[in-house]
């Protein structure tokens, strides 16, 4: 069976007031559900001690990018294994905006899959074509090369750490979503891509993101090969976020 998460990835937003406010109602709410969705809080570096320390043992906490070396003179940089020690449990690597605004390659990408893997963090890789790339016809083509070569390192032991994202560019912060059957197709494109490297993609959980929001969610997680989301805007807002958990279907996918 695979895993059903839904994260929740803060970007630059979030303040002690919004830890305080938002962390102990989402992990007070997660209690009553009985669908078996993991859910994970991905706040800014700065504020994932204060979210940890709500947290306790029933929210994961990630980190929402790391650096590409394990330590030294790289001023602002955040290792991995700062992450681990921290109490992370998940660091995401390749999401469009660390591509689009940092310039990130796909090789950069590659190598921080790696640092994240071998500190024992579990990494949500994210993957996405541009509107330009769709209206091209390339965005499968996109969209699996990120795979091939995001993932190109990982060995045959750490697959069960490794989660991919699905999020289109152009959905992000756009209020456009891709259909659930476009999304459905990429992720099944993602899973034979997966299976064509070797991985056990039957059992790897691809997420959907871009522009998720209580009112889409369940016909998204309803598609065979989705199994959750990675929230952006609606992550902020506890009762928003928690209505995307709820909307997870309680049976499994294998």
């Amino acid at each position: 069976m695979r895993r059903k998460i839904v994260a929740g990835n803060w970007k630059m937003n979030g303040s002690l007031d919004l830890v305080r406010n938002l962390v102990g109602d989402v992990k007070a709410r997660l209690s009553g559900l009985d669908n078996g969705v993991e859910a994970v809080i991905i706040p800014p570096a700065l504020y994932v001690e204060s979210v940890k320390g709500l947290a306790g043992e029933s929210l994961g906490v990630g980190v929402q990018n790391v650096s590409q070396w394990t330590s030294g003179a790289f001023t602002g940089e955040i290792s991995a294994d700062m992450a681990k020690d921290l109490g992370c449990d998940w660091a995401l690597v390749g999401h469009s905006e660390r591509r689009q605004y940092f310039g990130e390659t796909d090789e950069l990408v590659a190598a921080k899959v790696e640092r994240v893997l071998q500190s024992g963090l579990q990494v949500v890789l994210c993957v996405g074509e541009t509107l330009e790339d769709r209206e091209r016809g390339e965005a499968e083509t996109v969209v699996s090369s990120q795979v091939a070569s995001g993932l190109a390192g990982v060995d045959e032991g750490q697959w069960s750490r490794v989660v991919v994202a699905y999020e289109p560019v152009w959905a992000i912060g756009t209020g456009k979503t891709a259909t659930s059957e476009d999304a459905q197709s990429m992720h099944a494109e993602i899973r034979r891509v997966l299976a064509g490297m070797g991985a056990p993609s039957k059992q790897i959980s691809v997420l959907y993101g871009g522009s998720v929001k209580a009112d889409n969610a369940a016909a998204l997680f309803a598609e065979p090969d989705i199994d959750g989301g990675l929230i952006g805007g609606a992550s902020l807002i506890a009762e928003e976020f928690m209505s995307i958990c709820r909307s997870m279907p309680a049976s499994a996918k294998d």
